[in-house]
């Protein structure tokens, strides 16, 4: 964990679809929401371009109908990807606006005015969300806000954690700590339920995380005393309602097709009002078991009218919740925890306000109850703001004795091995198991593979999967210098660090010759 920092600090939330930010206030000692400009606590994660000027949040999001391939979403989705993804590659033929890759496969994201192109990173629009969020803390405040905690996925790589972390950077903040959202939303559910003298001295907590456009789920032990310590956790960063949202603009997108025979799933402007109005239609359905959704002068001057039921929706997304309650098997599985060994399953996200969602978690606890007491919008930004005032050493005495927080890896981190010989194996040796308490530092030996072998490439990927070719490819490490010498008897020493916000360093350097079982080969 970073060292305490002086000054003011917040805690964000930088979500997919909306963002949230909060902060300790000692005069009232407790943790606010900070409101918008329109005095709203969650604020669309929207950036867009107006031709004039640049607009962020919620006056980006309402011109979004009438301005869509200059509205940017989603950055998320995409920071610290590669282009070349197949799940980018697929995920950004739904989107409206322009993306292109970038120097070293990175997608950049493109306003397009006119004959003139503005090129933009994820990052770089991620840190105009969080600069907004900034400057309505520093309203709210009455002060400069210089430091921040961010929150991320459990499940996001070293990468989207570095491009996370750059992008606070850019808005002008000193990021102290990224702290996985799941658990977040832990030390919320803990800092809220701390006075119960009923509860066990350690509980087992499963925090089930769905929001707009990532799904985490993580399994912690919660003592009386505040120790919170992760034991697993699952999740998958494409999985949230932006998906449940697709799946209902496709299926309307085939209904009007049907019925009017006319295609318009190439027209931007149409495709993104449908996608609001099915947005909406999801949100009632939460509500009401029937809705309408209607669209004036859909296309062509032809008005679009569905009603869609509660019962079809649950249809069109099964596929997406079946997957969510494998994730959560798979976690208590990581875990070696039993499910009737789980004291609360806590909920978290916009998202897990789908009633079907809620149902099948409820029905794979075999009725246990859900815990809603935390608010599912703000869970994240508030334990990320107690996480904040903690680092600066503010805050109340539950907030100084709740925070000793244990993080895990969220994948297997290791590196591509081969024979002696010419012919390359793309075999993963981990180097650092899944749920390996962070931060953490291993160190390992390789050997020269060729006579007079001058450079060793070690490339490191993460991923569950034995082949590389299945997992995510982080980037290579070339030492050079090393000595000439036959094969084998030049060892280069490998020191990897994950520290605790769950970011990757790997040093190498060349050792004295000497030959130990556990070495392994690579070119």
């Amino acid at each position: 964990m970073s060292k305490r920092v002086e000054g003011t600090a917040i805690g964000i939330d930088l979500g997919t679809t909306y963002s949230c930010v909060a902060a300790w206030f000692s005069k009232h000692n407790r943790v606010e929401i900070v409101p918008n400009e329109q005095g709203n606590k969650i604020t669309p994660s929207c950036v867009a371009w107006d031709g004039t000027d640049l607009l962020v949040g919620e006056a980006a999001k309402n011109q979004i109908t009438r301005n869509p391939k200059n509205t940017m979403f989603d950055a998320k989705r995409l920071i610290g990807s590669r282009f070349s993804d197949s799940r980018v590659q697929a995920y950004i033929k739904s989107l409206p606006f322009k993306v292109i890759e970038g120097f070293g496969d990175k997608p950049m994201m493109v306003f397009e005015h006119e004959w003139i192109d503005y090129i933009f990173s994820p990052e770089e629009i991620s840190s105009k969300i969080i600069e907004n969020l900034k400057e309505a803390a520093e309203a709210y405040i009455g002060t400069k806000v210089t430091d921040a905690v961010i929150t991320v996925p459990a499940y996001f790589s070293d990468k989207q954690r570095q491009a996370t972390k750059y992008a606070g950077a850019l808005a002008g903040l000193n990021v102290m700590c990224l702290i996985n959202e799941p658990t977040s939303a832990a030390i919320a559910y803990g800092l809220d339920n701390s006075g119960d003298i009923h509860r066990p001295d350690v509980k087992n907590v499963l925090i089930f995380d769905l929001g707009g456009g990532t799904f985490d789920v993580s399994l912690l032990n919660i003592s009386k005393a505040g120790m919170i310590t992760v034991k697993a956790v699952g999740g998958d960063t494409r999985l949230g309602g932006e998906d449940f949202d697709e799946v209902m603009v496709n299926h309307c997108v085939q209904e009007f097709k049907k019925k009017e025979s006319k295609d318009m799933s190439k027209n931007a402007k149409a495709r993104m009002r449908m996608k609001i109005a099915c947005e909406k239609a999801k949100r009632d359905l939460s509500s009401t078991t029937r809705t309408s959704i209607e669209i004036d002068s859909f296309f062509e001057g032809i008005d679009f009218s569905m009603k869609i039921t509660r019962a079809k929706f649950e249809e069109l997304n099964a596929h997406f919740f079946l997957k969510c309650i494998e994730h959560v098997e798979k976690c208590l599985r990581d875990g070696d925890v039993h499910k009737n060994d789980v004291d609360d399953v806590v909920i978290v996200g916009g998202s897990t306000r789908i009633p079907k969602i809620q149902q099948m978690l409820t029905e794979f606890f075999d009725g246990k109850p859900l815990c809603k007491s935390i608010n599912a919008d703000e869970a994240v930004a508030y334990g990320a703001a107690v996480l904040a005032a903690n680092l600066r050493g503010t805050g109340n005495e539950k907030v100084q004795e709740l925070i000793m927080l244990d993080h895990v890896t969220p994948l297997c981190l290791g590196i591509k091995t081969c024979h002696s010989g010419a012919r390359v194996i793309n075999d993963m040796v981990v180097m650092i198991p899944k749920n390996t308490p962070i931060p953490t530092l291993k160190e390992h030996i390789v050997l020269t593979v060729y006579d007079n072998q001058e450079t060793v490439e070690i490339v490191l990927f993460v991923g569950e999967s034995t082949e590389t070719k299945e997992n995510l490819y982080l980037g290579s490490l070339h030492i050079g210098g090393i000595p000439a010498a036959p094969a084998r008897e030049v060892e280069v020493a490998v020191c990897f660090n994950i520290d605790a916000s769950g970011i990757l360093n790997v040093l190498g350097e060349d050792l004295a010759a000497y030959v130990t079982d556990t070495t392994l080969l690579i070119a």
